[in-house]
């Protein structure tokens, strides 16, 4: 029975971890920026980019190793030189607007910056009607 139940474990946990990559993460995935004002904008930068894998954290959190491969381009970009605005740019070229938490004002993203207002409006007009209708 308990061979059993370990030989089902194994089972289930080989394609785990056949899932991690045998590919070493970039070497500033991990290790800051040996000056500490780039370092701090290109941290501010990393919290500011989606992970693309997890899509609810930034780089800055993720351990996901796209995150790790993003976090060493910002620093290596920022240790670099360029500024912080130059790899973000950089960065929504080459993955599109939906890395950044503060995507660009754009033809295609108009909407999505429009709806609250517009729901918010209509919610205020529905409520002043319902409050309307019940004070007569």
């Amino acid at each position: 029975m308990f061979v059993t139940a370990l030989a089902a474990l194994f089972l289930t946990a080989a394609p785990l971890a056949a899932q991690q990559s045998a590919v070493p993460q970039a070497e500033l995935a991990w290790k800051q920026l040996p000056d500490p004002a780039k370092e701090a904008e290109a941290r501010e930068l990393m919290e500011e980019l989606r992970c693309l894998v997890c899509q609810g954290q930034s780089i800055a959190d993720s351990d996901a190793d796209m995150a790790g491969d993003m976090r060493a381009l910002v620093r290596e970009r920022v240790g670099q030189g360029e500024s912080a605005a130059d790899v973000r740019a950089w960065l929504i070229e080459r993955y599109g607007d939906y890395v950044s938490y503060d995507p660009p004002v754009s033809g295609a993203s108009v909407p999505l910056w429009i709806a609250p207002i517009v729901l918010l409006i209509l919610g205020a007009g529905i409520a002043a009607r319902s409050f309307r209708r019940r004070s007569r």
